[in-house]
């Protein structure tokens, strides 16, 4: 399966591996943004930062690695990663507004409001089984997070 990369598609040049503080935020902001607009595009800024903070989350959790691009790249996590479509951010205002919200999480200027949710899932996608062992945390912009 061939997959787009966020950085491919903003034509953001990114080296394969960070080497310097800087170019590892931009990586994250690259990944973090490329996950808000998948999983979260048209939604309100909240819904947007939920994901985004799911993302954040994981990385502070010793059940996922450590860096926001390892936490999206890690298997089938999140959904977009695992339909077979490209990862194209071709919608220009929503491709905006997912990167300014990454951004946005990254610097701390929007709290979580997930309550420190490690996993969420489409409010009308079934939640049986490994949910269904998690505490719900809150409903946001169409989906529902757990703990």
């Amino acid at each position: 399966m061939h997959r787009l990369t966020l950085a491919a598609a903003l034509a953001v040049i990114l080296p394969v591996a960070p080497t310097s503080a800087s170019e590892a935020k931009d990586e994250s902001l690259a990944c973090l943004a490329e996950a808000v607009y998948h999983e979260a595009r048209g939604t309100s800024e909240t819904a947007q930062a939920a994901v985004a903070h799911v993302v954040l989350n994981r990385t502070e959790s010793e059940e996922f690695p450590d860096t926001p691009c390892d936490v999206i790249n890690d298997g089938c996590q999140f959904s977009y990663m695992c339909d077979g479509k490209p990862e194209r951010m071709a919608e220009p205002e929503d491709r905006k507004a997912a990167i300014e919200t990454a951004e946005a999480v990254l610097e701390g200027a929007l709290p979580d409001p997930t309550g420190g949710a490690l996993f969420f899932h489409a409010e009308t996608a079934s939640h049986t089984g490994f949910f269904s062992s998690r505490s719900p945390t809150t409903e946001i912009g169409g989906h529902v997070f757990y703990r």
